[in-house]
């Protein structure tokens, strides 16, 4: 073996703190679009046409390794998966060829050539190659064939087009996964999947996961479940060049909010316009281990070690996290112009576990240079890591409540000691009422004693007459049609299910639908929002005419009702805080605290005056100018934050504690935020405190992402359910572990905060499910469509049964 003289350049070549270009080599013939092999300590690639070259990427002082053998022009290598020992697999139009590295490098060192075992000959052109989990069988995709080489070759057929990428389930090791340019993938020997979309060029197989995930050449990622009962449902389509936008427009809001000397200068950033570039080829995906950068505050969260995994494609290098499907890191190679590839023709990375270096193996798309870059993780990820980190915020309180707090008006009030009883004149102290008996029955003139007269209660028994809506029992419940519905909500004590309707009208059910339901008549619009209170007695509605009206549950009457004098805009959601302290409201771009006194006391003389009454206490406004179209608080137990959505695609959250805005989440989705849900438990679960900083958002038409309070990030995200027009609601289990949504497809969906696709799908509706809700005593979930509104309870399986022992959540 001769020794390579005059191609090789090694050395630091720093460009920056976060990539180091470690080696760069001159070949003779162009080597873009070839399959790259990237190991631990080892990558190979092919040099001059027919030659195939192993560098030490563990100890650069090493040799490289030229292995000769092949004919024609090496266009596929790869690594076994075998430590010791280490095996290599290249082929060309002419050979198949299995090389020990070991057994290589002894004969180099005895001045003997290597010669490697010869698995297959004139197979055709192969575009890619890969190795079985125990080394035993080769994967050769050549033309629409793949050709499986063992003790005996075998072809698989099937695909249209060439095969691109091909990949060995690493549960099932007998189970081979496919992708090609004809759109399609196919699992050896279960049903194949097709999806419109580019040609497939790269596929990675996730066993934490178990998700698929196939690269396209116009930039798009599919993921795909691999768990045996999904049946390869799609999981989410990811768009690169969004993601990356994105990405890019976050990082500069983060170094804008940083002090001047804070901030890090761009390495030969582009200017704004300067990017031409159409769209992000996918050349390899690769595992990536993120764990110890982005180890979550939050021990109790399923994502905490989610994968994630590189996306290698001609303009750089992208980190995906798989629960959340956002972008951890990017590196773009026009951003460091010392390096030599500016453009790859293809691509190949690796990251030990628990290592805070990358290696990645570059070629030039336009000549023969190839590159071996050393890229730090830990500057990669750091644009990302801090956009919410160190605010403190927990739904829980840390502190008493401050003395100049909104929130202290309330203990002023509890702390007041009541006014001295007026003394009575002494006449009237001689004069003691005495009883006056009638023998006889006395009838009334009638004005001593006004006859007790319910006024403008609803008459629930009147008949259909074709404008206003039926109710009938069905086998599922009650169904009430002829109408639209908003929002369901049950009781704390889960004996009660309240519903608002878009005829002006709210219903409460008994919790399992039997009987007649009680109806609260008096909005002038459709009722947008219904609350109970913490002690089940009172129940809150928002309507679009604007007045938040409070009705008593026992007499089915209203016992207050806020005008609109008190706003400056119409009211769009309200609900009770603070222990039935406060009412919260949503005015505009405002957020309203009103202090209310309910008083369900009659008086005689005037007992069409209403005696409850309500004031405002604190204003605050929103970051934005925009509406606020969601809000959400903790009623259940003291806590001082409140979260809000605004049609600027924000999410913010106050502290009224501190009576201030405490932090602001810019572009949680790509559209406006029409609901946000809290984990708020329930009285007969425990959960660890650190869950209920969990809360959800959704979107329409993009999907349903989960965050943490303390970290202001994305944790994962679900968007296996339909939701592209109408705006869908979301409900937490009480155990805090589930996830439900409403869907356009006439279901209503199920996660498991633990993964990103739905655990069951649930069927009844004839229409689009509005709203949802978990029932907090029994492992029920409530479902209610729109075109008819009816009502569903379905009865989760046993595996949804959570209770509470010693403390602790238990699935059973």
């Amino acid at each position: 073996m001769e020794e390579p003289q005059g191609f090789f350049s090694t050395g630091d070549g720093c460009v920056g703190d976060t990539v180091t270009e470690r080696c760069l080599v001159e070949s003779k013939e162009p080597v873009s679009h070839v399959q790259l092999a990237c190991g631990l300590w080892f990558c190979a690639f092919p040099l001059d046409g027919n030659e195939l070259c192993v560098w030490s990427t563990k100890d650069p002082s090493y040799q490289p390794l030229i292995l000769r053998g092949h004919r024609q022009p090496i266009t596929a290598v790869t690594f076994g998966n075998t430590v010791s020992p280490l095996l290599i697999c290249s082929a060309s139009q002419d050979y198949v060829m299995l090389w020990s590295l070991d057994e290589c490098r002894q004969k180099v060192l005895l001045g003997l050539t290597p010669r490697g075992l010869v698995l297959g000959t004139l197979l055709g052109k192969a575009l890619y190659l890969r190795l079985s989990p125990d080394d035993r069988a080769a994967a050769v995709c050549a033309g629409n064939k793949i050709f499986m080489l063992d003790t005996e070759v075998a072809v698989l057929e099937g695909h249209r087009g060439p095969v691109t990428a091909a990949e060995f389930c690493p549960w099932q090791t007998h189970i081979i996964i496919s992708v090609s340019e004809d759109r399609s993938f196919k699992v050896r020997a279960w049903a194949p999947g097709y999806f419109r979309s580019s040609p497939l060029l790269s596929l990675l197989v996730d066993e934490k996961s178990k998700q698929l995930v196939a690269g396209c050449a116009d930039g798009q990622l599919w993921v795909f479940s691999l768990v045996e009962r999904h049946h390869y449902r799609c999981v989410t389509r990811v768009d690169l060049k969004k993601k990356r936008e994105t990405f890019s427009r976050r990082v500069e809001s983060r170094l804008c909010s940083l002090p001047e000397e804070n901030r890090r200068p761009r390495a030969h950033g582009l200017e704004k316009g300067e990017d031409m570039e159409g769209s992000l080829p996918v050349l390899s995906l690769a595992p990536c281990d993120l764990s110890l950068l982005l180890s979550s505050e939050c021990g109790c969260l399923p994502s905490e070690s989610a994968p994630c995994l590189w996306v290698g494609s001609s303009a750089g290098l992208l980190i995906l996290n798989l629960a959340n499907f956002e972008l951890e890191g990017v590196l773009r190679y026009k951003d460091f112009r010392s390096l030599s590839i500016q453009v790859a023709g293809s691509c190949a990375m690796m990251s030990k576990a628990g290592e805070q270096k990358a290696i990645c193996l570059l070629t030039s798309v336009f000549g023969g240079q190839i590159a071996v870059l050393e890229i730090r993780l830990a500057a990669l990820v750091r644009s990302r890591q801090g956009l919410g980190a160190g605010r403190s915020l927990s739904v829980l309180p840390r502190g008493c409540v401050l003395s100049t707090s909104p929130l202290h008006f309330r203990i002023a009030e509890e702390h007041r000691t009541p006014p001295a009883p007026q003394r009575q004149s002494a006449v009237r102290s001689t004069v003691q009422d005495q009883p006056l008996v009638f023998h006889s029955k006395v009838r009334s003139s009638g004005y001593a004693t006004a006859p007790h007269v319910t006024m403008f209660s609803p008459k629930t028994n009147t008949r259909n007459n074709g404008d206003s809506p039926s109710r009938r029992r069905s086998s599922h419940g009650w169904c009430v049609t002829n109408l639209h519905l908003s929002y369901s909500f049950y009781a704390g004590d889960g004996r009660w299910l309240a519903c608002g309707l878009a005829n002006h009208l709210s219903l409460v059910f008994r919790a399992d639908l039997t009987g007649t339901p009680a109806v609260f008549s008096g909005h002038d619009g459709a009722v947008s929002t219904v609350c109970w209170s913490h002690d089940g007695r009172w129940l809150l509605s928002a309507s679009l005419d604007g007045t938040p009206r409070v009705w008593s549950l026992r007499r089915a009457e209203l016992v207050l009702c806020v005008g609109r004098d008190l706003f400056p805009k119409p009211i769009q959601s309200a609900q009770f805080y603070y222990l039935d302290a406060f009412i919260l409201c949503s005015s505009g771009p405002e957020l309203q605290l009103l202090k209310c006194h309910i008083d369900t006391s009659k008086d005689e003389i005037r007992r069409y005056k209403q005696k409850s009454r309500c004031r405002p206490v604190f204003r605050l406004p929103t970051a934005g100018p925009t509406e606020i179209t969601s809000l959400s608080a903790v009623n259940d137990f003291y806590s001082y934050l409140v979260l809000t959505a605004g049609r600027d695609k924000t999410v913010e959250v106050f502290d009224l504690n501190a009576g201030r805005s405490a932090a602001v989440i810019a572009e949680a989705h790509s559209r406006p935020v029409h609901q946000i849900c809290q984990n708020k438990g329930s009285s007969f679960t425990t959960q660890q405190y650190q869950v209920y900083n969990l809360f959800a958002t959704t979107a329409t038409g993009d999907g349903i992402k989960l965050w943490d309070l303390r970290t202001l990030r994305c944790e994962r995200r679900f968007e296996g359910h339909p939701n592209h027009g109408y705006p869908c609601g979301i409900a937490f289990s009480p155990c805090g572990r589930y996830v439900a949504s409403g869907a356009e497809d006439r279901h209503a969906y199920v996660y498991e905060l633990g993964s990103s696709t739905f655990s069951h799908r649930l069927a009844g509706h004839t229409d689009t499910v509005a709203g949802v809700a978990f029932s907090p005593s029994a492992p029920q979930v409530r479902s209610a469509r729109v075109g008819g509104a009816r009502l569903l309870l379905t009865r989760l399986p046993a595996s949804f049964l959570c209770w509470p022992v010693f403390g602790e959540t238990l699935e059973r």
